[in-house]
């Protein structure tokens, strides 16, 4: 399949490039897609984030190299991108367990992550209830906050955002504000290539906003939209299924619009909620 075939031509490339600085929007070039929606594919499908993988791939080979040549090791730490002795010392402990003085004096226990490589399985047993709309451009108005480049780095600075919202009132400015579907709080990842990555939470509104707010404009898009109920984790798990499960043999791809998840009733533990994502047609 294309789209299987695309991401292990990502794969390859990394390989090819692990002695040197990779730039993620080059492998997301290749997988035809943003490079915020290349992690995110790349985590749900191999359970790490690629930051992650690459750094035990480039582990594993420097342990390779520290057994059978005669490199020293700041030789070693400098060809996978460690200036630093301290910090590939402490990169190589992280992944073998021990330091990499140790493994030449042999007989040392070490780990080894072979390349990964993306496969078709049998999957969907559980449904999936979803809908394609055309949707013009909207405004939407609340608080946004830079992300980093590397998506596993945003896993705190989301969260913290959402628990400082719901208890300075912000929440609740917003929800009385809202005017213009989609109805719900919104959580926005605006992560294309143009633009500085920001994440917001937000409400679709046509209201006039204060300094404490900014805004922001969806562009006219054709959404896969995906409902859902539960807790929080539910709703990461429903993500997981839209990008493992129904991209790959939808007829679609990503678009170049935010993902947005609509809070319908936000309720941590009872949660409704919908998960727009941006398509465009093979």
């Amino acid at each position: 399949m294309e789209w299987i075939e695309r991401l292990n031509n990502a794969i390859n490339y990394i390989e090819e490039h692990l002695t040197e600085e990779i730039d993620y929007n080059q492998p997301a070039a290749i997988a035809c897609c943003s490079t915020y929606h290349f992690q995110r594919m790349f985590a749900y499908m191999a359970n790490v984030p690629l930051s992650e993988y690459i750094r035990r791939r480039r582990m594993s080979l420097a342990a390779v190299d520290l057994l059978s040549s005669e490199e020293k090791i700041v030789d070693v730490a400098l060809k996978y991108g460690y200036t630093s002795p301290t910090a590939f010392n402490r990169a190589f402990k992280t992944i073998h367990g021990v330091a990499p003085s140790l493994v030449k004096e042999g007989g040392i226990e070490l780990r080894a992550y072979p390349p990964i490589s993306f496969k078709i399985t049998i999957t969907g047993v559980a449904e999936m209830n979803y809908r394609i709309e055309q949707k013009q451009a909207f405004r939407i108005i609340g608080i946004g906050q830079p992300l980093y480049k590397e998506i596993e780095k945003n896993f705190e600075i989301v969260p913290q955002m959402w628990q400082k919202a719901a208890t300075d009132g912000t929440i609740s400015k917003l929800a009385s504000m809202m005017d213009h579907q989609p109805m719900g709080l919104l959580g926005v990842s605006v992560c294309n290539n143009a633009e500085e990555w920001k994440y917001f939470i937000a409400v679709a509104s046509t209201q006039d906003i204060d300094d404490s707010l900014t805004e922001y404009q969806i562009p006219a898009s054709t959404w896969a939209i995906f409902s859902g109920s539960g807790t929080s984790q539910s709703i990461q798990d429903l993500e997981r299924r839209i990008v493992t499960e129904w991209l790959p043999t939808s007829g679609y791809e990503y678009g170049n619009a935010p993902d947005i998840e609509v809070y319908i009733h936000a309720d941590p533990q009872n949660a409704q909620y919908e998960v727009w994502i941006p398509v465009i047609k093979k």
